[in-house]
């Protein structure tokens, strides 16, 4: 057994991580096309109440049941999105506004448990959870094998998605019109790029990565539904999105670094280590504050590799 505190740290780093990444991803995505979402909680608790549903009333073998629950958690995030682009791209509504309402609605006390109430989602478990793996049968192997080799599939699907959204977002003619929008969206229009249809396309794309988080949270962290269950992590999420200057692969690193502050606590109470739980519980939002206010003024914004038109309403002028 890897018993060793550094390991069991990591390991669960990782763990709690993998939900952080994937919304915070989706924030590296919606905020490269100049969109500001703060709906990051709202969003999650979406996906994590209808993946929780899912996963109680979808029939059939458990592989089956969790890819369903997945993609209905995932739907729900874009839809939750779709309607935060509405108010922003559309309407050109105040971007932190949308994102704050939308969290506000959706959030512990509004749809997600008026949905959960209704759906009586809290009543039982999840039918078939998100299993962690043991793969090559190397779970037990010192070190590496709690880390690397006992982990969920989604985990590994993280892995993966780094290195595809690097790519996308830095290797492909559509992931260099994206930024461009971002910068500048008057230049991408006089380019012939449609930015409407850019910053739609990747909010909600973006949403669908938080609904991920969400069911994650639902199906693997607590294979239940509990209101409110994410804890703020859609504000985590969205720190990590600067916190990684708007890049997948550093924006992996911060969700290990906030995943293992949200562990920390864990670990070191069942050592009977004597340290406020509530100081421990609060540290990762504790570090989420001093991100946010280190990067507070626009011209550490732009330093850090911000897009220059963040957050910016996009009005065509007539021609």
């Amino acid at each position: 057994m890897n018993t060793n505190l550094l390991v069991v740290i990591a390991a669960s780093a990782v763990f709690y991580g993998t939900p952080l990444f994937f919304a915070a991803l989706g924030g590296v995505i919606t905020e490269r096309s100049g969109v500001l979402n703060l709906g990051v909680e709202g969003t999650m608790l979406i996906g994590a109440v209808t993946g929780a549903w899912a996963s109680q009333h979808v029939g059939g073998s458990a592989w089956f049941t969790v890819l369903i629950s997945i993609l209905m958690g995932m739907a729900a995030g874009a839809l939750t999105s779709l309607l935060h682009a509405f108010l922003c791209i559309t309407l050109r509504t105040n971007q932190t506004v949308a994102g704050l309402a939308i969290t506000i609605a959706a959030g512990g006390v509004g749809l997600s448990s008026y949905f959960a109430n209704i759906w009586e989602v809290a009543a039982n478990p999840v039918n078939r959870p998100i299993r962690k793996l043991d793969v090559f049968g190397l779970a037990d192997a010192p070190v590496l094998g709690p880390i690397v080799f006992n982990q969920t599939i989604l985990t590994y699907v993280s892995w993966v998605m780094v290195a595809v959204a690097s790519w996308y977002l830095f290797r492909t003619k559509i992931g260099l019109q994206l930024r461009a929008v971002g910068e500048s969206p008057q230049t991408a229009d006089a380019m012939g790029i449609n930015v409407v249809k850019y910053r739609y396309l990747h909010t909600v794309l973006g949403g669908s990565l938080a609904g991920l988080g969400g069911v994650f949270y639902s199906l693997a962290i607590v294979p239940l539904w509990v209101d409110g269950m994410t804890k703020g992590a859609g504000w985590i999420a969205i720190a990590l999105v600067i916190f990684g200057f708007w890049r997948p692969g550093l924006t992996l690193v911060g969700a290990y670094l906030f995943g293992a502050l949200q562990s920390l606590g864990t670990a070191l109470k069942a050592r009977n280590v004597n340290i406020s739980g509530d100081v421990l519980d609060a540290l990762p939002f504790v570090m989420t504050i001093v991100v946010l206010v280190l990067i507070s003024s626009r011209f550490a914004h732009r330093r850090l590799g911000a897009p220059a038109s963040l957050g910016v309403p996009y009005e065509r002028e007539e021609r």
